[in-house]
C-alpha cells in the first residue's frame, strides 16, 4: 500500500518503507497529534518521536519489539502527555533539546543540541535545533542513501507555514531558522512530516512561498 501520511485519530496507522528504516505514522489525542516510530530494519531497533497522547495506542504501535529511544521535538504539553508512562513502560531513553528539557514532565537522559546526532539502530539522525515555536523545538533529518532526506519538524513547520509563535521576535526567528537550516540546506523532495496533520511531500512545494509567510508573519 502505498504512504500517504493522512492519519486520523482512531484510525489506523500509515506505513512508509524505506530502504533501511521503516516510519509508522499515528494520529492520536484530542488535538490529533501526529506520533511518528521509526525501526531500523538491521537491528530491529526501534525509535518514537513524540509521545503525545494515548499511551496504550503507542504502546500497541511498539508492540514486542522494544523502544530504544523517545525524541521529543518541544514542551508543549499535547506533545508530551503520554511521554512518562510510555517510557517506564519501555524502559526507553528520553531525549529532547536542551533549551526545552527542563519544561518536560520528565527530566529527558540527553538533551540536544544543533548538530547533535540521535541513533536508531544503524541509522542516524541529525538535530536541527529551530528557535521560535519554543525555545528548545527541534527537527530530525533522515538521509535515506536511497532517495531523498526525510525531516520530522514537531510543531514548526508545517505545509502551508511554519508553526505559531507567541511574538514578532519569536516569528522572525522562527522563519529565520527554518529558512537557513531547512530550505536552504535540503532539496526539494526533502518529505516533512509535522507535528499534526498531513505531511509536506517536498520542500519545493512550499519554497516559492517563503517570501509571503515572512510578508503576511505568521
Amino acid at each position: 500500500m502505498t504512504y500517504t501520511g493522512e492519519v486520523s485519530v482512531g484510525g489506523e496507522t500509515d506505513v512508509r518503507e524505506l530502504r533501511d528504516l521503516t516510519i509508522s505514522k499515528l494520529a492520536v489525542g484530542p488535538m490529533s497529534n501526529n506520533v511518528y516510530l521509526l525501526r531500523c530494519h538491521e537491528t530491529g531497533e526501534q525509535l518514537l518521536i513524540d509521545a503525545a497522547y494515548d499511551d496504550q495506542r503507542i504502546l500497541e504501535l511498539v508492540g514486542n519489539a522494544g523502544l530504544a529511544t523517545i525524541v521529543t521535538t518541544h514542551r508543549h504539553a499535547d506533545h508530551v502527555q503520554a511521554l512518562e508512562d510510555v517510557a517506564i513502560a519501555t524502559g526507553a531513553r528520553t531525549a529532547a533539546g536542551e533549551h526545552d528539557a527542563d519544561a518536560l514532565p520528565l527530566a529527558p537522559d540527553r538533551r540536544l543540541s544543533d548538530g547533535d546526532t540521535v541513533g536508531v539502530g544503524t541509522r542516524t539522525l541529525a538535530v536541527i535545533h529551530l528557535v521560535g515555536h519554543t525555545p528548545g523545538s527541534i527537527a530530525l533529518r533522515y538521509d535515506d542513501p536511497d532517495g531523498h532526506p526525510h525531516v520530522f519538524t514537531g510543531d514548526s513547520l508545517f505545509p502551508g507555514g511554519v508553526g505559531n509563535t507567541g511574538s514578532p521576535q519569536d516569528f522572525a526567528s522562527l522563519i529565520d531558522d527554518v529558512e537557513t537550516k531547512l530550505f536552504a540546506d535540503l532539496p526539494d523532495d526533502t518529505w516533512v512530516y509535522p507535528g499534526h496533520g498531513d505531511d509536506l511531500p517536498g520542500l519545493g512545494i512550499e519554497r516559492p512561498n517563503l517570501a509571503a509567510w515572512r510578508e503576511r508573519g505568521w
